[in-house]
């Protein structure tokens, strides 16, 4: 009986090809194995949610009287760049006996086979016979020993209808909400549009927050004090810089972040100090370690290539495809994780020869590499549908790359080299003084081995020369030459950069006040995928809702006053953490899929009420005019479905709309 292996891409349709008995005949679309087994596979989603207008003609012409549009049966339609896979797969469905759903490890690749799957009619009977391959690893002995630990797909039911809710809920809130904000700007004269989705508008609202914040900062004057102390060292004398720590009888003066803001006072205890003792209260010397950083994730690979090469994310994220399809030189890139498996850990000699031969600049850090280190990144609880992203053991004529490719290569080349270095080694030192009754702290920092920072170079490397503290001995006395009073102000916060707002979006709990929602977002591990980030920025570029400025990235007009237009819900994480908590309520069975569309059904009835009733916001009254198209539609398919908040919202049917 012949077995039909369906994977969620090409590669990983190969990997289980190498796994399985040879001859191997490869074919249109898939590969006939030696034992009758057949492996094929999706590319990414094979189908993608209806657009509006396949439930009814009228919907192509946007129209405020039809929202909210809701679907009472659901329709998926093939994806035009799919369109021939999708037909090898419904061929393949019908000659095998047996299936085998090999889709990523999580809610997203459960749902992309089971929707292909119920797509293509397969029987009641043969459905509750489907196997289950869970691979995350795409290494021979790691496929084999997933092929010899296959499951019932029946058991991650709960996961497709998890992943088939969210992308559901996606399409109602994005497709209604930008259809309405955008004939409301139409109604005040704007040609663009106001896309809205549950990940992309915070963001929007995120950097619009920051950018307010920004203009309307009002800098305060603020005082620090240093006791100068000279003391006389092996290389000559130099002083010691301590700072001045206020007691609580200075709050008063103080702002809530304990600075002080009264001059006077620090003039006080600067003459109060001068040629006074300066007697050692504590003293603290001790060796403090610094681990190497793990591999990348995408998000952290992002945001270093933003910080070092001022690349966007999109960029990055094109540069990796490229590196991982075209020249198979690392691993799949679209991953969240940055651990490895330990079985990955007996390829780490081939990888490092890989390297040494791909970027001759690493070649004598390579040859530096100690194998017999090993990190905390192989750690295989840590490791879910995707591994950390890192060099692959193919040798490759560097000729053949790019220069934003090879740039991209030898960062993650980097990254894994580090994990075969020590840990840099610190000398930390602190005095505490007492002068006069008051409080005086010096610290100090100084390198005792560089460890894995040797491969660093010095923009990379942007630790700050600290102070030179000695060890003394607790009750030593020095003597106070003099204060030393710095005229600070405060600064307002910076504006967002490439790097620092996909940073907040990784990190977006922190913008959360609940404690519950902090707790989820830190879990789902912020705002976004890490497939998605880049789309979601590159998106709102297009759209016109964020302009860069430099390195900065701003909020423009129209994405101002969009924020500003629409509800606060609307604008902040908090309903994307709600949301995530239900999502894995249904993933892990205690929460039903009904209730949850139910209760977005009618949180989208009343945002459309509101809409219809009420008056043209006043933020959208004054919008600039678009001086070019806010998005010119393209042939080439996104990979996501059109309304995603993800992806695409609203992207489609601009021109109708008019």
């Amino acid at each position: 009986m012949s077995r039909l292996f369906i994977a969620e891409k090409p590669s990983l349709g190969r990997a289980i090809a190498t796994a399985l008995p040879n001859p191997q005949k490869k074919e249109q679309g898939f590969i006939r194995c030696g034992n009758g087994d057949i492996v094929t596979w999706c590319i990414g989603h094979l189908l993608e949610q209806a657009e509006p207008d396949s439930y009814d003609e009228r919907y192509k012409k946007w129209n405020i009287g039809d929202l909210p549009i809701v679907p009472e049966l659901w329709q998926l339609k093939p994806k035009k760049t799919a369109s021939k896979q999708l037909t090898v797969v419904r061929k393949l469905l019908r000659e095998c006996n047996e299936i085998v759903h090999a889709g990523d490890p999580d809610r997203e690749g459960q749902l992309l086979v089971d929707e292909v799957i119920d797509y293509c009619k397969v029987s009641q009977k043969k459905k509750a016979t489907i196997k289950r391959l869970l691979i995350s690893d795409l290494n021979l002995p790691a496929v084999k020993r997933a092929l010899s630990s296959m499951r019932d797909n029946r058991d991650f039911i709960p996961l497709s209808v998890s992943a088939l809710a969210r992308s559901r809920a996606d399409w109602l809130y994005g497709m209604n909400m930008t259809r309405a904000y955008t004939l409301l700007g139409q109604k005040a004269g704007y040609q663009g549009v106001l896309s809205v989705g549950r990940v992309q508008t915070p963001v929007l609202g995120l950097v619009t927050r920051r950018d307010e914040e920004i203009e309307n900062f009002v800098p305060k004057d603020y005082f620090t004090l240093h006791a100068l102390i000279p003391y006389q060292g092996d290389n000559g004398w130099f002083d010691i810089r301590s700072r001045w720590k206020p007691s609580d009888a200075c709050q008063p003066w103080q702002d809530e972040e304990g600075r002080v803001l009264n001059r006077k006072l620090v003039e006080n205890v600067a003459a109060r100090i001068a040629n006074q003792p300066a007697t050692v209260k504590e003293s603290e010397q001790k060796q403090t370690k610094q681990n190497a950083p793990l591999p990348y994730s995408l998000s952290a690979l992002q945001i270093d290539a933003a910080k070092r090469f001022g690349m966007s994310a999109q960029h990055v994220l094109d540069v990796c495809q490229s590196l991982y399809e075209k020249h198979k030189l690392i691993t799949y890139p679209r991953s969240d994780s940055r651990h490895l498996p330990k079985d990955h850990y007996k390829q780490a000699g081939s990888v490092v020869d890989a390297i040494a031969n791909n970027a001759k600049d690493l070649a004598s850090a390579a040859q530096g590499a100690d194998l017999s280190i090993k990190s905390k990144a192989w750690n295989d609880s840590k490791v879910d549908a995707h591994h950390a992203i890192i060099p692959t053991p193919k040798k490759s004529s560097v000729n053949g790359l790019s220069g934003d490719e090879m740039k991209v290569y030898a960062q993650i080349a980097r990254q894994y080299l580090m994990q075969f270095y020590p840990a840099a080694v610190y000398a930390d030192s602190k005095l505490v003084f007492d002068i006069a009754g008051g409080v005086f702290i010096a610290k100090g920092r100084q390198m005792i081995s560089a460890g894995w920072k040797a491969l660093m170079g010095k923009s990379d490397d942007e630790e700050q020369t600290e102070d030179r503290v000695p060890a003394l001995i607790e009750g030593e006395v020095l003597t106070c030459r003099e204060g030393l009073i710095g005229d600070k102000k405060t600064e307002p916060p910076k504006h967002f950069t490439e790097a620092t707002l996909l940073q907040a979006m990784t990190g977006i709990s922190r913008f959360v006040e609940d404690k519950e929602l902090k707790k989820i977002l830190k879990e789902t591990d912020g705002l976004g995928t890490e497939a998605t980030r880049a789309g979601i920025l590159d998106i709102l570029f297009k759209r016109q809702l964020l302009k860069r400025q430099g390195k900065s990235i701003l909020s423009s007009p129209a994405g101002r006053g969009l924020v500003h237009a629409l509800p606060d819900a609307s604008t902040y994480p908090d309903m994307t953490a709600h949301w995530e908590h239900q999502l894995q309520g249904m993933a892990e069975r205690n929460q039903a899929y009904q209730p949850f569309m139910q209760a977005l059904q009618n949180q989208i009835d009343g945002l459309m009420t509101q809409v219809k009733q009420g008056p043209v916001p006043e933020s959208l009254r004054h919008l600039p005019k678009v001086e070019r198209p806010a998005f010119k539609r393209k042939r080439k398919s996104t990979g996501k479905a059109n309304y995603n908040s993800k992806a695409t919202t609203g992207t489609r049917r601009k021109k109708s709309s008019k």
